[in-house]
């Protein structure tokens, strides 16, 4: 992992296409940042490194898109929850490969990737929690 390249969400998702899920750790308060910033919101440090997380969590909360986005129309219903990492952090995604209705607070989950499609929005690498 570059440890000196930039806190962006450019280079958060190149690490995603990399099948890496990563955050930034700043050097002065040691808070970490999922997804990253280029500020730490805490000391307003602008000096971070570059961690790797293990993608595994608990479900904190989630909801059932009935109603999505017209880029997400075929996708319906689908599943979007806040999991907390083992390293403390809570990150948003969708969750995948579970039954709608088997999805429980404080189940484990993983993250998982998949590649971009290229004619569909968003164009980026993408992760996604699934069951362990």
């Amino acid at each position: 992992m570059e440890s000196n390249a930039p806190p962006t969400i450019e280079q958060f998702y190149k690490y995603c296409s990399e099948r890496k899920l990563v955050g930034v750790k700043c050097r002065k308060c040691r808070t970490l940042l999922v997804p990253p910033r280029n500020v730490c919101p805490h000391c307003y440090s602008s000096g971070f490194d570059w961690i790797q997380l293990s993608g595994r969590g608990k479900l904190l909360t989630y909801t059932i898109i009935h109603a999505p986005p017209a880029q997400f129309q075929a996708m319906a219903p689908y599943a979007v929850g806040i999991a907390k990492l083992e390293e403390g952090v809570q990150l948003p995604g969708m969750i995948k490969s579970a039954r709608l209705e088997d999805i429980k607070i404080g189940m484990d989950l993983v993250v998982d990737f998949e590649t971009a499609t290229p004619k569909v929005w968003p164009q980026w690498p993408r992760y996604y929690f699934k069951q362990p």
